[in-house]
């Protein structure tokens, strides 16, 4: 019977790159194995996966895809879109089920490798005897969080909103407690208790794969792999295989090879002057926000590429972020700024090919909003980033970024949120041009050349930690 491994990321586009480059990973050093995914229908209107399933389909036959039916979700009275996620997933065990049923009729599956949101599902993976993973999409420091959060639970009654102090975890910087992901930050949403089972779950697992490796963050994975964030019961194996980035920006273009104008416009400016600023399939500003930027970028002087999306239609904006018209930039930005800012900088509607451009010789910093797909992308191109969290993990990412990994500057925002002018010109000055922006650059250059070989070299602290997660499924089966 030939063997297959079923992955089962959660909608979000970005989830589904990341656990698809795992798939390829896989296939690479076990070329004999299927790798069949499990795709889940999104929960709210976060783009089509589409253009990119098909373009993967059509390239790797290895890959197979198998879309879940649509589930009728329940009201929620939760404002966090992860609440969505995890009701939907919760609700999908059953096809979950029978799709396993189903490919185990033509396969031997070795693993099941679920997105930490998909903790539902290790339970159906254990009623079939297959041994179930996780797959860490973001940083070991922010697993180390979510593995002691079961810790930090235990030991006060408050919501972390109302704790006012530095959350002290193993492996990691403090991380002020107004830090933590907003879904976790008042304990009487449900949003909350979903995050906390996912944590207790994942102590269960056979076993935590994490997109990240060793030199990039060594204190994190060495407080993982010793225990310590699990301080009242056995940690699962901890498998850093990273890192894991898309090798194309086909995602959004459906394979389309003609050249954007952004990169032709790149290909005229000198080498490491340009400041690029995109913040993600979710990343909304106001239009008062996109005002301030613009106003910052002007008077720093410095050559920048900037990705402009119409602002959210909602006050949190994440549950519609799909815009149905291109963004009018006349009517957003300053009057008169696009005319005067002609001559060095380019404004973008929407979206623009991220691993290309962080990649051309033009291009010397990242304004990013922290989501890890983008910094790993970054990382491995050798740019230095200021970062500006907007959702999800990526506070915490933040203060790892420049407290831990030292590649990145953190853009400080007000208590309600906003940037100022001249804070974007402060550190857009300071990472393109101060020595201690020349340090930062060194520092990522340096991460660049260790992503390099920790995947491709046989004693690669990835490719071991590769080698030793198939020698895991191995012994469980």
């Amino acid at each position: 019977m030939n063997e297959a491994i079923v992955l089962y990321p959660t909608p979000a586009i970005g989830h589904l790159i990341s656990m698809v480059e795992l798939g390829k990973l896989i296939l690479t050093h076990r070329p004999s194995l299927t790798i069949h995914v499990l795709v889940a229908p999104p929960p709210y209107n976060a783009g089509s996966t589409t253009p990119y399933i098909s373009s993967v389909s059509a390239t790797i036959p290895s890959i197979t895809f198998h879309r879940l039916p649509n589930v009728t979700l329940p009201p929620t009275i939760s404002p966090h879109h992860e609440t969505l996620i995890f009701e939907l997933l919760r609700l999908n065990n059953p096809n979950v089920h029978q799709s396993l049923l189903s490919i185990s009729e033509r396969y031997s599956i070795h693993a099941l490798i679920m997105d930490f949101f998909c903790s539902q599902a290790l339970s159906v993976a254990t009623n079939l005897n297959i041994p179930g993973y996780y797959y860490f999409t973001s940083p070991a420091s922010c697993l180390a969080f979510f593995l002691y959060f079961p810790t930090l639970h235990r030991n006060t009654t408050k919501s972390f909103k109302d704790l006012n102090t530095l959350l002290e975890f193993p492996g990691a910087p403090p991380v002020p407690s107004s830090d933590v992901p907003k879904p976790v930050l008042d304990r009487s949403d449900k949003a909350y208790d979903y995050f906390l089972d996912c944590s207790i779950s994942a102590a269960k697992s056979a076993g935590i794969l994490v997109n990240s490796f060793q030199s990039l963050e060594s204190r994190a994975i060495g407080a993982l792999s010793n225990g310590l964030c699990i301080p009242d019961g056995p940690t699962p194996p901890i498998y850093c295989v990273g890192p894991l980035t898309a090798s194309t920006d086909n995602r959004s273009t459906g394979g389309n090879v003609t050249v954007p104008e952004c990169l032709k416009w790149l290909d005229l400016q000198p080498s490491q002057s340009v400041v690029f600023l995109c913040f993600g399939s979710l990343g909304l500003f106001s239009m008062e926000q996109l005002k301030e930027i613009a106003i910052g970028l002007e008077k720093s002087g410095i050559r920048f590429l900037w990705v402009v999306r119409n602002p959210p239609t909602q006050s949190h904006g994440l549950a519609t972020p799909i815009q149905s018209h291109e963004p009018d930039l006349d009517s957003l930005l300053p009057e008169g700024f696009l005319e005067r800012t002609k001559e060095r900088g380019l404004v973008v509607k929407s979206w623009a090919p991220q691993v290309a451009v962080l990649n051309h010789e033009a291009v010397g910093g990242f304004v990013t909003h922290c989501g890890w797909n983008s910094v790993l992308e970054s990382i491995c191109a050798g740019v230095p980033m200021i970062a500006w969290p907007l959702y999800a993990e990526q506070r915490i990412n933040r203060v790892s970024m420049v407290k831990e990994m030292r590649i990145a500057f953190p853009m400080n925002e007000s208590e309600n949120g906003f940037v100022s002018a001249a804070e974007v010109e402060k550190r857009v000055r300071e990472l393109m041009d101060s020595d201690e922006g020349k340090l930062i650059r060194e520092r990522t250059l340096a991460m660049k050349n260790e992503a390099k070989t920790v995947l491709n070299e046989e004693e690669g602290s990835s490719r071991v930690a590769l080698n030793n997660f198939f020698d895991s499924w191995k012994k469980a089966n």
